[in-house]
């Protein structure tokens, strides 16, 4: 495929416009052309706001595409990649067992599955249908249920996000990732917009078309089982141990997703290699969408063509660096707790983005080195600050919350404004500077201003922030080696929960590597 980039058109033109500018770019006849369509769409919002595409150009003859490579900086080839499986010499006697049914376990298991391995998904939560209602269960009573919430159950804790794939690694698999979404039902232009998502209220029919298809394949999905224990023979998996019963495996894909903080322990008590890695701690800040999308679009701001504007921004300290994290345009925070006594945020949108405020994460890094290289005592950390969340808030699960201007006068409270709190058990207005270690206050403290020099209205003085957010990424990174496995032979550690992806998209991205190395190494028993 031939792509021709960096198309500008003001907002208004209509996409064929775009179209005729890559073909006379291109200038090949149109009888050599078997196909010509928009591949990426973004917004330039520096100055003059316009959108930028990329076409894409099948011809008749691909061989020919080659010759194009290089023409100028604005055309590129780009060769598509089918998905290479290839089959192992070792057959599998036992089938294998996957641990999470987040994006890592979910595209591992439909691999798998598709090559017929036939895989055992446990998954300690429920079915996303029976987990969505104990969830809400959570958000107007207060009643948390431990094993299936925001962050356990299926689809992992990216079921309740804005179904994000954005993502800035370059892997092949993701082209894999996105057209198998498509496939099973997520709206067909996460192929090409520069930011895609898919928005929570679609993401969960598309994860039960998976599972349904894993299942249609001879695979299993086991909810409500938890992983307990792994039983080990002469230095590799026999078997594992669930909350219903002994399974046998030869292969067991560790896909926990980044706060099974019980299972980590475990696996460090039978021997894993495992390490602390970086993650963030902070805040939920919420700001008025208009304000978000005047600051990026000026007097365009709710122009019907423009997307609900999202930004990603960053400040460094002398010590530490603040970022924002998992924008949701339009969208609501959550309540995301999944120990007794803790309070835990992260945010969501549906697909239509249309909700009043904007929210995103707002955190500051840690590092490996502030907790002794030791993983353990980075999940203390974690712990801590969202035990200190729960007591601020009234010890009944509401979130400790406070308005821009407060938090930066070191006043307790919320100043009436604007933006209204949207986390969904309730707030408690609080001194955010009480939470956090000194060094993590002034790093905010010293960001938001900055930030909002760059995006005028992101901490307006009556934006508001709600803590406390833990769950960046995982505090651990378990150890493997180039065939993927960790020192004990047959564990695979795979996705966010091992410290190997970010996100939705990397996380799926590293279910299918995975995966993928598994059947380079067997093939199934017949």
């Amino acid at each position: 495929m031939i792509i021709v980039n960096n198309i500008k058109l003001n907002i208004d033109a209509p996409e064929e416009q775009a179209i005729a500018a890559a073909l006379k770019k291109l200038s090949v006849p149109k009888g050599e052309i078997a196909d010509v369509f928009i591949h990426k769409m973004s917004v330039d919002a520096r100055g003059d706001i316009k959108f930028v595409y990329s076409v894409g150009v099948n011809l008749l003859d691909s061989s020919r595409e080659q010759r194009f490579a290089g023409k100028n900086r604005d055309i590129s080839v780009k060769n598509i990649q089918p998905l290479v499986i290839s089959a192992g010499e070792r057959i599998m006697e036992k089938r294998p067992v996957i641990c999470g049914l987040g994006p890592a376990g979910l595209f591992c298991a439909l691999v798998l599955a598709r090559q017929g391995f036939r895989p055992i998904v446990l998954e300690q939560g429920e079915d996303v249908d029976t987990r969505t209602r104990t969830v809400k269960n959570f958000e107007k009573n207060g009643v948390l249920d431990i094993q299936s919430n925001v962050q356990f159950g299926e689809g992992g804790a990216g079921t309740f996000s804005d179904g994000k794939l954005t993502t800035r690694i370059g892997d092949a698999r993701c082209e894999f990732v996105t057209d198998t979404l498509v496939q099973y039902g997520a709206p067909a232009d996460i192929k090409r917009v520069a930011k895609p998502h898919i928005g929570t209220d679609l993401l969960v029919d598309v994860i039960k078309n998976i599972r349904n298809e894993i299942i249609r394949l001879g695979g299993e999905v086991r909810f409500s089982t938890k992983l307990l224990d792994i039983n080990i023979k002469n230095g590799a998996v026999e078997s594992v141990v669930t909350q219903n019963g002994v399974i046998d495996t030869q292969v067991l894909v560790m896909a926990t997703g980044h706060s099974a903080r019980d299972t980590f322990f475990m696996l460090k008590d039978k021997g894993l290699d495992m390490q602390a890695k970086p993650f963030s701690v902070g805040v939920r800040i919420e700001s008025l969408q208009a304000d978000i999308d005047k600051g990026l679009y000026h007097s365009l701001a709710g122009h019907p063509s423009l997307p609900k504007g999202e930004y990603q921004l960053s400040y460094n300290t002398k010590e530490r660096g603040v970022y924002t994290f998992c924008m949701c345009p339009g969208g609501n925070v959550v309540a995301a707790a999944s120990e007794e006594n803790t309070v835990v945020v992260n945010g969501m949108s549906y697909h239509a983005r249309d909700g009043k405020n904007a929210n995103s994460a707002l955190v500051v890094s840690v590092t490996p080195e502030d907790f002794g290289g030791d993983f353990t005592r980075a999940v203390e950390f974690q712990r801590q600050l969202e035990k200190k969340a729960f007591e601020m808030g009234g010890k009944n699960y509401k979130a400790p919350c406070q308005s821009v201007d407060r938090f930066l006068q070191n006043k307790a409270g919320i100043n009436p404004g604007r933006v209204e709190p949207t986390y969904p058990v309730g707030v408690t207005e609080c001194n955010m500077a009480e939470l956090f270690p000194q060094v993590i206050t002034e790093s905010l403290r010293n960001a938001m201003p900055a930030l909002n020099r760059k995006l005028n209205g992101f901490a307006a003085a009556d934006s508001i922030i709600t803590g406390v957010e833990t769950r960046t990424s995982s505090p651990v990174r378990i150890l493997r080696g180039e065939n993927y496995q960790s020192n004990l032979q047959g564990v695979y550690p795979c996705g966010e929960g091992a410290g190997y992806a970010g996100g939705i998209m990397s996380a799926a991205v590293d279910g299918v590597r995975v995966a993928q190395q598994i059947c380079s190494e067997y093939k199934r028993k017949i």
